[in-house]
């Protein structure tokens, strides 16, 4: 074994399995904002408190935490 007294650097090839995955995008709400839940169907933004969002559905208020992957604005 020897040693080159450099650091291991490795090239990583632009289509690469092992690239690490890209963040995802986080989406922002406003309050009125109107929007679709797929458990709870249509609703709307009745407050926003950090990573999560209160909504108003015919079913009564839903709180939903980060990331919204069940609710998309309309």
């Amino acid at each position: 074994m020897t040693s080159h007294g450099t650091p291991d650097r490795r090239r990583h090839l632009a289509n690469s399995p092992f690239r690490p995955a890209p963040t995802p995008v986080i989406e922002t709400f406003a309050v009125g904002d109107r929007v679709s839940h797929m458990r709870h169907g249509l609703g709307v933004v009745v407050a926003t408190s950090g990573a999560s969002v209160t909504l108003r559905f015919e079913s009564g208020l839903v709180r939903v935490n980060s990331p919204f992957e069940r609710l998309t604005h309309l």
